[in-house]
């Protein structure tokens, strides 16, 4: 990644994450901070804690521990206090929030030290009350708002009285350095093979579902879709779900006892959190994003694409802004066991030959529109416009 956008002198952010445990807000958290050490600033992260902060200390950020996952409002509160001494002893330029229950705390301590304050609308917030609606509002009362597709952009249009230059969508974007096939070798591929299960000569059609062991990817309509594949006599594939279960025990065990009522051990496996999706998308044929509700970008569908693997995604959300039909992968209808059976069988069946076509038109695709370098660049300079907002109101 080359160097991005020039920061003001002694410039230092500050975001706020509930955790940096795994997801597309926590990798574009790391993103962003390695981006401002790269330009010459300071990254300081509040967060509970989490696997990824070895990777933000790593690229030259900090971690501030505290417990801003929570949403006790006397927790709430003392957040906001560690945030104003944070804020002062660290000399923090701008603030930056990626969730609404740490943002309450985070506008606060913006507001109490005079200092600049971003929000991320990283999905689509629903709300059914005027309450609601005003917890939600919190991401919007900062000086910009930073939509994360033009889908979560009109979205938050619609749902917040809002001009629309308050408000600039910036699409996530994939280290594709780290998703880049040429640096994966066959020996990592192998290694999660092995790990997983996966004979070396197994010539089934392989597909992964990556992402959160969590009801709203999917993972029981797949189940459902692949009954419906075996009961049609078809054994020719087979369906990794690879994910962290986050304690949803209780949902990994039903998602497990699925698959065996199915009769259908030999055919998904669940194999928990993978450390190298890189090479888990190498080894699969197909990546797959089922998800029931809308994912607002959809990391998942994007990062196969950069690796050269056409998707199968669920036809809403921000994926229909990155999944091309018959071009890069198949939108499927949402929650529908017979459409995902259907287009699953058309995977399989276009062959590896078309496969490999649709995956370099995805990852040309990916890299040109997609790439972290060009996501920290547009925050970057967002950063600058709100800054420069602000002196132009006080100069």
């Amino acid at each position: 990644m080359t160097a991005p956008l020039t920061l003001p002198p002694d410039f230092v952010l500050l975001q706020v994450i509930p955790e940096l445990e795994t997801g597309g807000a926590e990798q574009t958290t790391i993103d962003v901070a390695q981006a401002v050490v790269r330009a010459g600033g300071k990254a300081l992260v509040a967060a509970r804690g989490g696997r990824m902060v070895s990777r933000l200390e790593a690229d030259g950020g900090r971690l501030a521990q505290m417990p801003v996952q929570s949403k006790n409002p006397l927790v709430m509160l003392g957040n906001a206090a560690r945030l104003v001494d944070l804020i002062r002893k660290e000399k923090v330029t701008l603030v930056h929030a990626r969730s609404r229950a740490p943002a309450f705390s985070a506008l606060w301590a913006a507001h109490a030290t005079g200092t600049p304050f971003i929000a991320t609308y990283h999905g689509v917030y629903k709300a059914k009350s005027n309450l609601k609606r005003w917890y939600n509002a919190v991401m919007t009362r900062g000086d910009l708002v930073i939509a994360n597709s033009d889908y979560t952009r009109d979205h938050v249009l619609a749902e917040h009285a809002l001009s629309p230059d308050q408000i600039v969508s910036i699409p996530r974007g994939v280290d594709l350095d780290r998703f880049d096939p040429r640096v994966v070798t066959p020996a990592r591929i192998a290694a999660l093979r092995e790990a997983w299960g996966l004979k070396p000569g197994d010539s089934r059609t392989t597909f992964l579902l990556g992402g959160r062991l969590t009801r709203i990817k999917g993972h029981l309509s797949i189940i459902a879709a692949a009954a419906k594949l075996k009961a049609r006599g078809r054994e020719d594939f087979v369906i990794i779900f690879a994910g962290d279960d986050q304690g949803r025990t209780g949902y990994r065990e039903e998602v497990e006892g699925a698959i065996a009522a199915a009769g259908l051990v030999d055919h998904i496996k669940v194999v928990g959190h993978c450390d190298d999706m890189p090479a888990a998308y190498l080894l699969a044929d197909v990546a797959m994003l089922p998800t029931i509700v809308p994912e607002s970008f959809g990391r998942a569908a994007v990062e196969p694409q950069a690796m050269g693997r056409p998707v199968l995604a669920s036809n809403h959300g921000g994926v229909t802004e990155t999944v091309l039909p018959g071009k890069t992968g198949w939108l499927v209808k949402v929650d529908d066991a017979e459409a995902w059976s259907l287009a699953i069988a058309k995977a399989i069946d276009v062959g590896p030959e078309k496969r490999a076509k649709m995956g370099v038109t995805a990852a040309n695709r990916a890299r040109q529109l997609y790439s972290a370098e060009a996501m920290c660049n547009a925050t970057l300079a967002a950063y600058e416009r709100v800054l420069a907002a602000r002196a132009g109101k006080t100069g």
